[in-house]
């Protein structure tokens, strides 16, 4: 038990650290409006996984592979709702005034449908519960499906704090608007380069 609990807590944490579009808006957040204000979007993005994983070992699994036609459907208004998100962050203001008045950091609708909508999301937690708990001997399956589901939810959130933090961090170094326009665009760009690899590679 102690040996599926303790992969399973590796498998969660490296899928929740890795970049991805939800880390990337977290970092971008994180270094405009500070970790405090990017926590909706954290919460937001980390419940919305967590739900994933859960109803997906709950049956849901068994439906998406039958019918891909779901993936497919996720695949683009997930593309549609980040390139949104990409836009956003590229032509966010850079005058620390302007952010005050004019901006606001993504809300939790913001984090949750970015992960309910990322097709990924949905394929890392197939794979995690087809290995961890329908693997397991069937009179098992419901608590390490739990199991599972909460360290889901301590994973995600910390991964995406994680970048929050380092995002928070070098806000000093984009106190000159050029630095913070320049930011801005780069994690943009990061950001719809991920919508490439959505569209070219699930």
């Amino acid at each position: 038990m102690i040996t599926v609990l303790l992969s399973m807590s590796i498998f969660a944490l490296i899928g929740a650290i890795t970049p991805g579009p939800v880390n990337i808006i977290a970092t971008s957040s994180g270094a405009t409006f500070g970790f405090v204000r990017t926590l909706p979007h954290i919460l937001g993005a980390t419940i919305s996984y967590t739900l994933i994983v859960f109803i997906v070992g709950a049956g849901l699994a068994q439906l998406l592979s039958n019918t891909p036609q779901v993936t497919e459907i996720l695949k683009y208004l997930g593309s549609g709702f980040l390139l949104y998100m990409a836009y956003k962050i590229a032509s966010a203001r850079s005058d620390n005034n302007e952010i005050a008045e004019d901006s606001t950091p993504p809300i939790f609708i913001h984090g949750a449908l970015c992960q309910g909508l990322n097709p990924k999301a949905w394929l890392v937690s197939m794979s995690g519960v087809s290995v961890f708990v329908m693997a397991q001997p069937e009179t098992t399956t419901s608590f390490y499906l739990l199991a599972y589901t909460f360290i889901s939810f301590v994973s995600c959130f910390v991964g995406i704090s994680v970048w929050a933090v380092i995002g928070h961090l070098i806000k000093g170094l984009l106190a000159q608007p050029r630095r913070q326009i320049l930011f801005n665009r780069v994690m943009g760009f990061l950001l719809s380069l991920t919508v490439l690899s959505i569209l070219f590679e699930v």
